[in-house]
């Protein structure tokens, strides 16, 4: 039976990345599939954990990478369902965690999942202890998600958001501790035994290339996105199939 609609966290910040102390307001509401897609009665359910880099801050919800993902997994006839997303503009790990806590979700378990967080730890100045611990521990989440196959667990690096007009000139600064929290998230998602996929070289091409770039001067653009699901989409297909 087609299914017309899935549930979506969605939410709303004040800013591309939200400073310390801002409030994120949070509206839970049925969105209508994109049409798009094409779902069956055996389509995979697909969970995307993250933040702004997972909503596609700044460019259509359909470009956004999971959205990119379904596509183009359907194309490869592995017919996905909208994706199931918890993800908000400017959450940490914490704010991420929390989330999942209060999503009404435990217990449901997808196909697979995706998880890139961690941009706002380094831009709000959170500890690397803390971020080492809490995204041990959201991604131990990940994988009760999917009961447990750990094969089905997609991390994504971080990307590189100094080479970006929004740093001014400071990816000298920012470069090097992004490469620090991804040493982190690197060394977790091997010792935990996931898939882990480095998309932060993608994102550094930007220096050259302003079209990787949506017009908010911060977020990856639609094409940028491309890039990551060219690279996603066949390690995905490889352990589906």
């Amino acid at each position: 039976m087609k299914i017309s609609g899935t549930l979506l966290l969605s939410f709303f910040a004040l800013t591309g990345c939200a400073k310390k102390g801002t409030e994120i307001q949070a509206v839970i509401a049925m969105t209508p599939k994109d049409t798009t897609i094409i779902a069956v009665s055996d389509s995979l359910n697909y969970l995307a954990l993250g933040d702004s880099y997972t909503i596609g801050e700044a460019v259509p919800e359909v470009q956004s990478f999971p959205y990119q993902l379904c596509r183009t997994l359907d194309s490869n006839k592995l017919a996905t369902k909208n994706p199931t997303i918890i993800a908000v503009t400017g959450w940490t790990t914490d704010n991420l965690i929390s989330a999942i806590n209060n999503s009404g979700l435990q217990g449901k378990k997808y196909d697979f999942v995706t998880l890139l967080i961690g941009v706002n730890d380094q831009y709000q100045g959170l500890s690397q202890d803390n971020y080492r611990i809490r995204f041990q521990q959201v991604l131990n989440t990940a994988i009760q998600f999917v009961g447990g196959n750990k094969n089905r667990v997609f991390v994504l690096s971080i990307p590189d958001y100094g080479v970006t007009p929004f740093a001014n000139g400071n990816d000298a600064i920012i470069g090097p501790q992004i490469d620090q929290f991804n040493a982190i998230n690197r060394s977790i998602s091997q010792n935990t035994g996931v898939n882990y996929l480095d998309i932060t070289g993608i994102s550094r091409m930007a220096a050259t290339d302003p079209s990787l770039i949506a017009v908010d001067g911060l977020h990856p653009s639609a094409k940028m996105y491309a890039l990551w699901v060219e690279k996603l989409s066949p390690l995905v297909t490889s352990v589906l199939k």
